[in-house]
């Protein structure tokens, strides 16, 4: 038996139009599918906007890692703490853009500096991600790692603290560990320049050695995975 096409100028419909992306409801109404993936956006520190179509986000928010200490006249330089992280399912069908910020990996050396604050703002929702903090660094003494950074959030869905830097006692001591990313180790022998964290928002290596350079701790990064 022959299939034969219905002409939708014929059906009785009450509102919405007919096309490839939309089908016909019980109630004679044409529809958009609320449903699927859309597209997937890693903004910049500022505005995000969604993607037209876009309902519903989870949002992946993810501090920047402290940096390694130097090495001093006596100790190796203490590692990064790893920045913090969270992950958010959020409503946006009735708001279009969020603000944003994209925290900064910390520098590493003899000044080195904390990771910077990923957040991620709209109605209803607040996310702040700290950065970890950076491995101290004295002119003699013990050098310690920096704190792991805190996350915070309304209704989060998954929130991770920054894993903290280790001191600078022996070999294989490394810079914490973040949600999206590895702290960089100290290198195996002595002298050597900290080694680079991997991925998003680890802490920064120490200098593995009395003079050695610390490194800069990784970058945060916000992922928004848009659907309809």
């Amino acid at each position: 038996m022959a299939l034969t096409k219905v002409d939708k100028s014929l059906l009785q419909t009450t509102s919405g139009t007919a096309d490839a992306s939309t089908f016909l409801r019980g109630d004679g109404t044409w529809a958009s599918a609320d449903a699927g993936f859309n597209s997937v956006q890693t903004p910049s520190t500022g505005t995000y906007t969604k993607t037209p179509g876009t309902n519903k986000i989870i949002v992946e928010v993810q501090a920047g890692g402290g940096g390694g200490s130097s090495g001093n006249g006596t100790q190796w330089g203490g590692n990064g703490g790893g920045g913090s992280y969270a992950k958010q399912y959020i409503d946006v069908s009735s708001i279009s853009t969020a603000t944003v910020a994209v925290g900064v990996g910390g520098t590493g050396g003899t000044s080195p500096t904390e990771g910077g604050t990923s957040s991620f703002t709209c109605t209803g929702v607040s996310i702040s991600c700290l950065g970890g903090d950076h491995g101290e660094y004295h002119t003699s003494g013990h050098n310690d790692g920096g704190i792991g950074g805190v996350a915070t959030a309304t209704g989060a869905n998954v929130l991770i603290n920054g894993q903290n830097g280790s001191s600078c006692y022996s070999y294989g001591q490394q810079g914490g560990d973040s949600g999206l990313g590895l702290g960089g180790n100290h290198f195996s022998y002595n002298g050597g320049t900290g080694q680079a964290p991997t991925g998003y928002g680890g802490g920064g290596g120490g200098g593995a050695g009395t003079s050695a350079t610390g490194v800069d701790g990784g970058p945060g990064i916000v992922i928004v995975w848009e659907y309809k």
